[in-house]
């Protein structure tokens, strides 16, 4: 079976029923992968960082196909999308379309309306508490994710991952052992990250990224992100891909070969 995302059918009009499905994936993910290809791998992120687009048809006159796409984004990346960044990603996107005879004619951004739980006065109120935090911003709002000592994660794989360091911190001398850091904000050249899990240990900094089912397709991006870590002093930086993970004793010798990598001198 193959990798490549399923493609929009360009002979019709590309918010035909037909291709409703598939056009914001693919229109996305073939201008991020471009424009990493060109070596614009800030604007790949902004692209990569894009929840969902709506895309309609604009202006039919004199034969042409004009599109309005609205890009849709998490609030707290709302800021970023600024109309200098719109530009840059409508010409790459405008870029992939050109061959099939469609132009945007303009491009807006809207941020994603986050869904409402019955405990939101809490989840406000703990969100915006005496004690500011920069752990876990974008799943805290969200209805229904784990949390573990105090700490929020966007799923249950990354909590498994967690714990199995857990047990590893534990086994260690109170002299030698590691930190254990889940969804903390960290700040990169143009760029803010929440990698999944960020790990100390004997004086090193790695970082573990979990990456589900909803990851295919990012290959590039994840080079760029990965680079721009090492770069700002991050010693290791390794996948764990869930789907190639069957047993608790894959993910303990994952861990295991993560810490012997990021402790060895």
């Amino acid at each position: 079976m193959s990798d490549e995302l399923l493609a929009p059918d360009m002979a019709l009009t590309l918010d035909a029923p037909q291709n409703i499905a598939t056009v914001s994936e693919w229109l996305l993910g073939t201008s991020a992968v471009l424009a990493h290809h060109q070596g614009n791998d800030e604007t790949a992120q902004l692209i990569a960082d894009v929840t969902s687009m709506d895309v309609r048809l604009w202006d039919t006159e004199w034969g042409r196909e004009g599109y309005k796409i609205v890009l849709i984004v998490e609030p707290q990346l709302y800021p970023i999308y600024n109309e200098s960044e719109l530009t840059r990603i409508q010409e790459v996107m405008s870029t992939v379309l050109e061959a099939s005879g469609k132009e945007i004619d303009v491009m807006n951004v809207r941020p994603e309306i986050p869904r409402l739980a019955p405990g939101w006065r809490d989840q406000i109120k703990t969100a915006n508490g005496p004690k500011p935090s920069n752990q876990g911003r974008r799943p805290r709002l969200a209805p229904r994710h784990p949390i573990e000592d105090q700490m929020h994660f966007t799923n249950e794989w990354e909590r498994d991952v967690y714990r199995v360091l857990k047990k590893r911190q534990a086994a260690l001398p109170d002299n030698e052992t590691i930190g254990i850091m889940p969804l903390g904000g960290i700040r990169v050249r143009l760029r803010t990250f929440e990698p999944d899990l960020l790990i100390t240990y004997r004086g090193f900094v790695g970082v573990i990224e979990i990456d589900g089912p909803q990851h295919k397709g990012h290959a590039g991006i994840d080079h760029s992100r990965t680079r721009q870590l090492l770069h700002a002093g991050v010693k290791v930086v390794d996948r764990l891909n869930v789907q190639e993970v069957g047993t608790l004793a894959e993910v303990e010798k994952f861990v295991d070969d993560f810490l012997t990598q990021l402790g060895r001198r």
